[in-house]
């Protein structure tokens, strides 16, 4: 592939551990540290089928500053080896260079990050990150009974009548299309008087709309489910018997949530935080680590296209890497959906909730006491909602019905034939796929005096009118309160991005919306925090299974290097060493074989690039180390989701002693921090948990004490500048970015948390290891190649390489 000028298009991948040796080997055989060759991909094999020799990376600045360093090193070696090892790897003007963007985007929280000690080392970082900044959600539902569209579902269901059906790849997504441009009528023919009918054709013309946004199939932010409703028996076609057939279903078509610039900002800038903040130092902190096989990373994301961008943009900034995020995103993140999204299972608990939580808001009732105290306010049934929530509704509804017309009219001047009366307008085709490669404002746009985006009148028309619709049933006289958190997501979305639209009320629309949505988004998850942490627990339950499974790994491996490093001291015969590194002592009392048991059936069965022998084969050789501290090595884990996740794994962790099996015992997070989350409502874009595990090498192996666990926290971006009418707003709206909140602490600064009391408090709630389905092909980047069809199809799916070719459609 080329690009305009002609030149190849390249960008980073990741090297195999089998790759990085050829590589080596390269740089041996020419005698050149700065070697450049070519891979050859083919099969789950690596060629390298030409080499270069001397040769530059151009356009690339990071390429010299590494080759710069490179040739430093060697000149060092070769000239003054007394100083090689002690001049930082860095280059001199950038020791000290202040690091601007983070300093800038991500403020400081309430709790800072805790330092380990001299004898502690840094062995774990677990992090799970809710996604950046995103155009609102958005959604049609209709019933279909169609022959067409019921024939598609049964297609891609496996012929089964009562099973749903999900279509996001290309493929399904263009049969679905193909289906309804036959099924919508076309205007002025076919249509009656009849208000179901009229509001079906509708419909349909808005899915075909959304379908046929920017000509083509790419980007992951279009998906349909299809789920049958009615079923008759029909005589089966061999005339033997009969068999059931749908003949109603539901079509829900989900689109938007698109990663805005200002959510790659956000996420690109935290990952360069992490960098520089959340490992420790020698030189350049995480990217020495990672150049010298002594970082082990990995990210997970869910199945959500605005999770997986983010995830990229992260690592990018974590990893200081160059490019644009489609590659990034195929070669570091492997998508996890079972993990990490969906909420099926917890279906029909959240519907008990919402209908609970209906009758305390419209009934005007105060909130129940369930064992709560002055001292712990969260501890009753609907803590956070207002407690005049019942008039705040119609005042939602009349806020909402002044902004809509406002928009109204703003569609109307883009489009003249915007007609008055129908409750459902068209939505105009356009790429929302564009916003994925957007970091800065499309400024002409802005001066324009149009949305900001790639949102026109038309479509943010439609939002505000499906809302109105939504929110407030007049003939019934019936309020919707899930239509709460959408209201108040799009208020915030148009004060951020559409602030130059100067829409009156909006300011006050959104101060009524975050009231409510403030009560109710918490309170969805649970009425009280026992049915917090039942539905937290049913929510998170793999993602926990996989964090103690990634603790038991990193604790496993870090005893083992600590018995090898003691028999290297204590050893003076190299070959009995090495005999002797292969097994554990039998005289120290430490359970590893139950540690190396649980390993065998937990990572061993998802990770499988964390095998044993490939791990020690590919690490650092403390021996011909260059680095000050040859035996550190960090294991990160990154798991991009959505609110739901975070929400819910904040639930365990915050209420984990509730369960009755852990009656008596010290919670996981101290007063102060469940006093601060309870005043924390929103857990806004980018909010994340961080968990830390550090090592005391100075206590016994045996001992509990010896690794230390560092729970902290942050609630994401920070939405108070738009809450005041001061100057924080101004500076707003010269780049769209909210500011990300810095951690804080959810134990107190003398408190030491184990790894032991750790385990003993989630255990309940998280899926055992021995439940994790072995993976069908190797994890991990390996993985890919050994599905080399599935990449291509992955970059095809995302990236809009021929977006200018087809207009008239697919």
């Amino acid at each position: 592939m080329r690009n305009h000028d002609g030149k190849e298009i390249r960008y980073p991948v990741l090297l195999t551990p089998n790759e990085k040796q050829m590589a080596r080997e390269v740089c041996i055989a020419f005698r050149q540290a700065v070697c450049g060759f070519d891979l050859l991909r083919s099969e789950g094999r690596s060629y390298a089928c030409d080499v270069n020799g001397w040769s530059f990376v151009k356009n690339s600045h990071k390429y010299y500053d590494d080759a710069a360093c490179v040739l430093r090193k060697m000149f060092l070696d070769a000239k003054a080896p007394h100083l090689s090892s002690v001049i930082p790897p860095t280059l001199p003007w950038k020791v000290n260079e202040p690091i601007q963007p983070s300093e800038r985007l991500t403020r400081q929280g309430s709790g800072v990050i805790g330092s380990s000690g001299q004898s502690e080392e840094l062995r774990c970082v677990i992090v799970v990150i809710r996604h950046g900044d995103r155009t609102p959600k958005q959604k049609v539902k209709l019933k279909v009974t169609e022959e067409n569209l019921l024939n598609l579902m049964l297609k891609y269901n496996g012929g089964r009548p009562r099973s749903e059906t999900k279509l996001k790849s290309a493929v399904e997504l263009q049969d679905l299309l193909d289906a309804t441009r036959m099924l919508v009528p076309r205007p002025g023919v076919g249509s009656d008087n009849e208000a179901e009918d009229l509001e079906h054709a509708e419909k349909l013309r808005q899915v075909k709309a959304v379908l046929e946004e920017g000509g083509h199939f790419s980007g992951i932010y279009r998906k349909v489910q299809l789920k049958p409703l009615k079923w008759v028996k029909v005589q089966k076609s061999n005339g033997e018997g009969e068999e059931e057939w749908p003949v109603e279903a539901l079509m829900v078509l989900k689109y938007g949530g698109v990663l805005t610039h200002a959510g790659r900002k956000q996420a690109e800038e935290l990952g360069r935080y992490f960098r520089n903040n959340m490992y420790p130092g020698e030189g350049t902190g995480l990217l020495r680590l990672h150049s010298t096989y002594r970082h082990d990373l990995k990210i997970y994301s869910s199945d959500e296209g605005r999770v997986q961008m983010s995830a990229a943009a992260f690592a990018k900034g974590l990893l200081d890497l160059e490019g644009q995020l489609t590659p990034i995103l195929v070669s570091l993140v492997s998508k996890d959906s079972s993990m990490l999204d969906g909420l099926e299972n917890v279906s029909i608990e959240m519907e008990k909730v919402k209908t609970r939580l209906n009758e305390i808001i419209t009934s005007g009732a105060r909130t129940i006491p369930s064992n709560g105290t002055s001292e712990c306010p969260w501890m009753v049934d609907g803590a956070g909602l207002p407690s005049n929530a019942s008039e705040l509704l119609p005042k939602l509804v009349t806020l909402t019905k002044k902004v809509t017309e406002q928009v109204r009219v703003l569609a109307k001047h883009e489009d003249e034939n915007l007609a008055e009366t129908s409750p459902y307008d068209v939505i105009l085709p356009y790429d929302q796929a564009k916003a994925l490669g957007k970091t800065n404002i499309d400024i002409d746009r802005i001066a324009a005096g149009l949305p900001c985006g790639s949102e026109g009148f038309l479509l943010m028309f439609a939002r505000w009118k499906k809302l109105e619709r939504d929110l407030y049933n007049e003939r019934k006289d019936r309020f919707d309160i899930t239509q709460i958190p959408d209201v108040y997501d799009s208020c915030k979305y148009d004060l951020l991005h559409n602030a130059h639209l100067n829409l009156e009320d909006l300011d006050e629309l959104f101060k009524v919306a975050q009231l409510l949505a403030d009560g109710v988004i918490p309170n969805e998850y649970g009425i009280n925090p026992k049915q917090k942490l039942k539905i937290g627990s049913k929510i998170a339950r793999r993602l926990l299974g996989k964090i103690l499974i990634d603790l038991r790994n990193t604790r496993e491996e870090a005893l083992h290097v600590a018995v090898v490093k003691g028999n290297q001291d204590n050893c003076s015969n190299s070959t009995k060493t090495a005999k002797a590194n292969k097994v554990f002592p039998p005289n120290i009392s430490i359970k590893t074989d139950d540690i190396r048991r649980s390993n065998t059936t937990s990572e061993m069965s998802i990770d499988q690039d964390d095998d044993d022998d490939k791990e020690t084969k590919y690490r650092l050789d403390p021996k011909y180390a260059n680095v000050m501290t040859p035996e550190r090595h960090v294991r990160t884990r990154l798991y991009f989701t959505s609110e739901s996740h975070i929400h819910s794994l904040m639930n365990v962790i915050r209420y984990c002693n509730l369960d009755e099996s852990l009656q008596g015992e010290a919670g996981l997070v101290c007063q102060s921090a469940l006093e601060s989350l309870y005043r924390t409502k929103e857990l806004d874009y980018m909010s994340h948990i961080v968990i830390r595990m550090f090592e005391n090498t100075e206590v016994a192996l045996e001992e509990p004490r010896r690794f230390r666990i560092e729970l902290t926290f942050s609630h994401g971006a920070d939405s108070s500048p738009l809450e005041s009418n001061d100057g924080k707003v101004a500076s707003l709206n010269q780049e769209h970015t909210l500011p990300i909140m810095g951690p804080e602490r959810l134990q107190d600064v003398a408190s030491y948390l184990t790894l032991e009391k750790m385990e003993k408090m989630i255990r309940p709630f998280a899926m055992p290891a021995e439940d994790f389905p072995p993976p069908s092909t190797l994890a991990g980047f390996s993985g890919y190649f050994l599905r080399s069809a599935l990449v291509l199809e992955r970059l095809v799916n995302l990236w809009p390489f021929h977006k200018n070719a087809h207009t008239n459609g697919k």
